[in-house]
């Protein structure tokens, strides 16, 4: 089931984040879960539903009557500071306890509870519901759906846990939490500083556009994770002087190209006009050879005339461009995946992955996955001069 979380941490600040559990999850697992998302340790943290404060951490949150959909509050809870005891050296020390007052009750007064000892202010503090980290480790892998999201959200202590390496995603976790309670730390310290420091309100400005930048982040990736795959380009089958060849479609292109390869393979070499010949550029640069003036181009049962420019390292066969299709009225039907031909109404499918050509599969090119696009145009670039020089 799917339990929406409101969050209310101690400086007032608000979150409201969503878990998916079972029905039979125990509370103090779901304290754990609640402490992943919002940083409060779940020793201090209070779970409130149906303004009824949830307490036996043995017990099922369907037990507690929770169920799809509901809201639950996570408050943090407010500790409250010893006060010093005062005292005074120079007077002695007196037991009254043994002294009996008229009217009271003989019974003896419990005991003073022990006071908790303060730590020093300069040591790490660690949410306290980690403190066994086989246990999380446990509960993450019985739960695929967090799993999942731990793998989105935080891969290096994703990697951790599916490591095996209990050692290893202990230091990996007490890392983190070591890390955002220094950034925790930061944060206060630059709210409480002088609002009229410029540096100081800078900070702050970057802290909230960075964290509405992950809140985007984390909508997107939950409202619309297709928005991060890649697309399947756009590449459809036809013949060129009765040769195949893969053809990608491309409205953004200015005019149709066909590699110098392409050209051998299709026997058109002989038609180029190298009066043509210049420089492409688009993402990058590529040299042009020089211009197929009329080629005949056939798409399903349809013949169609189409010019071609004629580039020497091009690694896609053909492209068809916005001048081809133009002139013969295409569309692309993304509904229906196919490329209708205007002047002849006949459609032809777009290519499943399976079937796309090998430089489709790569970003740019084999072996250049790792280079920049700025690099490789300015490569091409010094490249095609330098050819340019040499035949001049």
């Amino acid at each position: 089931m799917l339990l929406t979380v409101f969050c209310l941490r101690r400086d007032r600040s608000e979150i409201t984040f969503n878990l998916q559990v079972d029905a039979d999850f125990e509370l103090q697992n779901f304290r754990a879960l609640c402490e992943l998302e919002s940083g409060i340790p779940a020793a201090e943290s209070q779970i409130v539903y149906a303004e009824r404060p949830l307490t036996d951490n043995n017990r099922s949150l369907a037990s507690y009557g929770l169920k799809d959909g509901d809201v639950v509050i996570l408050r943090h809870k407010e500790t409250v500071e010893p006060r010093p005891s005062l005292r005074f050296p120079g007077l002695p020390r007196i037991d009254f306890s043994s002294i009996a007052v008229p009217g009271t009750s003989s019974q003896q007064p419990p005991p003073p509870a022990q006071r908790p000892r303060p730590s020093p202010p300069d040591a790490p503090s660690f949410p306290q519901g980690l403190d066994n980290p086989a246990l999380l480790r446990e509960m993450l892998l019985a739960n695929p759906h967090e799993l999942s999201l731990l793998k989105e959200r935080n891969p290096p202590l994703a990697e951790a846990l599916l490591s095996g390496d209990l050692e290893k995603f202990t230091r990996v976790l007490l890392e983190q939490q070591q890390d955002r309670a220094r950034r925790e730390q930061e944060r206060i310290r630059l709210y409480s500083a002088d609002p009229f420091d410029l540096e100081a309100q800078a900070k702050i400005e970057e802290d909230i556009r960075q964290q509405n930048i992950e809140e985007n982040m984390t909508i997107a990736m939950e409202e619309a994770p297709e928005s991060f795959g890649q697309v399947v380009m756009l590449y459809i089958n036809c013949k060129v002087n009765g040769h195949p060849v893969k053809a990608f479609v491309d409205s953004g292109a200015q005019m149709t190209i066909m590699s110098q390869a392409c050209a051998e393979r299709c026997n058109i070499m002989r038609l180029v006009d190298r009066r043509w010949a210049g420089i492409a550029k688009g993402v990058g640069t590529q040299k042009i050879i020089g211009r197929v003036h009329l080629a005949q181009v056939q798409i399903e049962g349809d013949f169609l005339a189409c010019s071609f420019s004629i580039l020497e390292e091009q690694p896609m066969d053909m492209l068809l461009g916005l001048d081809m299709l133009k002139r013969h009225q295409c569309s692309i039907d993304l509904k229906k995946n196919v490329l209708v031909i205007g002047t002849t109404g006949s459609q032809t499918s777009f290519l499943p992955e399976g079937e796309l050509p090998e430089c489709a599969r790569l970003a740019y090119g084999a072996g250049r996955d790792d280079v920049r696009p700025e690099d490789i145009a300015d490569q091409e670039l010094a490249e095609a001069i330098q050819k340019s020089v040499e035949e001049a």
